[in-house]
């Protein structure tokens, strides 16, 4: 498969095209050159990959090759039965949700879906929920805690589609209306911040009594080019507003903010989706199990004590 390369990437693909040119044209005798170029290769991508700025982190957390939601759920989860329908109004392709086995647990999984081809992100509104995706993503939720379930969310959207036909029926109310219930259900809520986490949107499903993201994911209150927008009246500086943000995923341990960051293979997840999921699989497997030897009761007040702290800072 064709790698896609980022713009901070060229001295890797420089050199990767280098040892598809000798495997191209190898006659048995290239294979000493082609292994130097492959090890240079990898410890290019590392050195390169170890000291990324926020706005490249920014970067590979929207990269196209990255892995969604229907690619942790093929590689970790098992027997899944997709759910359609808020039961209102319609079902929105941007929300994926269900039923499936993780672990040797009945589990429900909901998360945003941007789509693979063209038509299908079109499909998907290109990860941008409508509030019937919400709704549905609650009434998830909902069945959920009816049958003592834990809930494992995907967070990987631009933010709720801010259009007129959104806004006429009631896209801030269901999101505020998720973040509410979200606060009070009595199982289990994992939240992982797979991509990028952008807004209500994200947090509407990032209620959770622990939040996990990936080691280039981002999570912020807007884009950086949005930010950009409003405080510079230029949206190239978005470089910029990156670093102002604070939305790598370190940055977001240290505000506590996230819980845990799972680290990604050399290169990104997308360079290697199989140990991507395998490193997700096992942060999922312990905060789970450390999360269901509490009382419900206990995991309620719990994550109402983790979102109450964000932000708490003393005046001396």
């Amino acid at each position: 498969m064709t790698q896609n390369y980022l713009e901070f990437e060229k001295p890797i693909e420089e050199v990767q095209r280098k040892i598809e040119e000798l495997l191209i044209a190898s006659d048995g005798g290239s294979t000493a050159e082609i292994g130097k170029l492959t090890a240079k290769a990898g410890k290019l991508t590392a050195e390169i990959y170890k000291n990324l700025t926020p706005w490249q982190k920014t970067q590979v957390a929207r990269h196209q090759d990255r892995p969604g939601m229907w690619d942790y759920i093929g590689l970790i989860m098992q027997d899944f039965m997709e759910m359609h329908g808020d039961r209102a109004f319609a079902d929105d392709a941007a929300i994926l949700g269900g039923m499936a086995w993780f672990d040797g647990r009945p589990v429900v999984v909901i998360g945003h879906n941007k789509g693979k081809t063209t038509k299908d992100k079109i499909r998907c509104n290109f990860g941008m929920p409508h509030p019937e995706g919400y709704r549905k993503a609650l009434r998830l939720m909902r069945f959920a805690e009816r049958f003592k379930r834990p809930i494992i969310t995907f967070i990987d959207t631009a933010g709720a589609y801010p259009g007129i036909g959104a806004e006429e029926r009631g896209q801030s109310e269901a999101i505020a209306r998720n973040l509410y219930e979200m606060s009070m259900l009595k199982v289990p809520v994992i939240a992982v911040v797979m991509g990028e986490g952008g807004s209500g949107g994200a947090l509407a499903l990032g209620v959770g009594n622990r939040v996990l993201m990936l080691e280039h994911s981002v999570y912020s209150v807007i884009s950086p080019e949005g930010c950009a927008a409003i405080l510079w009246k230029d949206g190239a500086k978005a470089p910029e507003a990156a670093g102002i943000l604070k939305l790598t995923a370190h940055d977001l341990i240290g505000l506590k903010v996230a819980d845990d960051v799972v680290p990604e293979p050399v290169g990104g997840a997308h360079r290697d989706k199989a140990q991507a999921a395998r490193n997700l699989e096992a942060a999922l497997k312990k905060h789970l199990d450390e999360l269901m030897a509490l009382t419900p009761e206990a995991l309620v007040e719990q994550r109402y004590e983790k979102f109450r702290s964000i932000g708490f800072f003393e005046v001396a």
